[in-house]
């Protein structure tokens, strides 16, 4: 497939494949956008299928950043990378060197950090070859694990869908339905389980699964019904492309707000909610506090101001939501929207 010709492929500036056979490590780095500054975005590494499914991946990921740094108002473009492996099994340390010196060669356009499939130990090798990489550990020198953050974020998302929806933000007497109780996942329903939330929760790693249970009192129910669970809010905090044409019309949830990122199946699937009458809120609005604390540790701000900032994913939420409604659109058109208006003001700022 022409990397041009691709389907979400959107004007990216900057599309690289890497290889190391002494390692094994197959790569790709794709930078969307540096408008707003340099482009930062989590390595995922995963066993797709083929190249193609990867490519389509980074390439949709890496749109989502830039956004969502432009919804969270942080000075950074949009990239991601994605490693063609299964983490379990294929990864080694030598694997993640050579990932960092993959890195090291785009000479700054592209900052790592954590996604599905690497941890703060694989961030430490990639840090052995380039300085090109946050979200650290603070053993290590970073603000450590930025999954507290991106759970306040979709938490206070939901706060404010629930205020859209029926007047009022609190979760006592509500039901969540949250799919995925890994680090994110756990996190937010800790925040909804303090708040006087019920919880519903399914993994596919039954020690999560576990977990939110002893902790949290959680009910459980299989993975594959947890889309359809009877709840006020669905949280997705796993995979992407959950929200489809086979899964839509059986949600019965009246709110959406979760982790996951690239939600929608396609872009159409933001009009297919309204038209059920589902509140969605814009994967990459309500996730963005995870990127204003890798942002931070970047540029060496204050830790004081981190959870000020992505508490304002509130506002942002309430905003998009009213648009929405005003202009009789998908709340992701919506957000599209405001995101791409943010760019394009930065670039006549700067004469570009």
């Amino acid at each position: 497939m022409s990397i041009f010709s691709a389907p979400d492929f959107d004007g990216h500036r900057q599309v690289s494949y890497f290889h190391d056979s002494g390692t094994g490590l197959s790569a790709i780095i794709a930078v969307h956008d540096l408008t707003l500054g340099p482009a930062l975005g989590g390595c995922r590494m995963y066993p797709y299928a083929n190249e193609n499914a990867a490519l389509a991946d980074v390439l949709r990921l890496s749109r989502g950043m830039t956004y969502k740094a432009a919804m969270a108002g942080v000075p950074l473009g949009g990239a991601k990378s994605v490693i063609i492996g299964n983490p379990h099994t294929e990864k080694t340390p030598a694997m993640m060197q050579a990932m960092g010196r993959a890195i090291e060669e785009m000479g700054g356009r592209y900052i790592a950090g954590e996604d599905i499939g690497t941890n703060p130990a694989d961030m430490v090798q990639f840090r052995s070859q380039t300085r090109y990489v946050s979200c650290i550990d603070v053993a290590d020198g970073g603000y450590g694990d930025p999954a507290p953050m991106t759970a306040l974020g979709v938490f206070q998302s939901i706060r404010a869908a629930g205020r859209h929806r029926w007047g009022s933000d609190t979760l006592e007497g509500r039901t969540v339905a949250i799919q995925g109780v890994g680090n994110v996942g756990y996190a937010l329903a800790g925040l909804i389980a303090r708040a006087g939330g019920a919880l519903i929760v399914a993994d596919t790693h039954q020690p999560n699964v576990d977990r939110a249970v002893a902790d949290f009192g959680a009910e459980v129910t299989d993975p594959g019904d947890i889309l359809f669970t009877e709840a006020d809010i669905l949280a997705p905090c796993a995979v992407g492309a959950i929200l489809n044409d086979a899964t839509i019309p059986g949600l019965r949830a009246r709110i959406v707000a979760g982790a996951a990122n690239n939600q929608l199946a396609e872009a159409r699937h933001g009009d297919a909610l309204r038209n059920a009458g589902i509140v969605y809120v814009p994967d990459y609005v309500a996730n963005g506090g995870g990127l204003v604390s890798c942002a931070a540790e970047w540029y060496g701000t204050d830790r004081s101001r981190i959870e000020p900032d992505v508490l304002k994913i509130e506002d942002t939420v309430a905003r998009i939501l009213v648009d929405a409604d005003q202009a009789g659109i998908a709340t992701s058109t919506a957000a599209d929207r405001l995101a791409r208006e943010i760019i394009a003001a930065a670039k006549t700022a700067r004469g570009k």
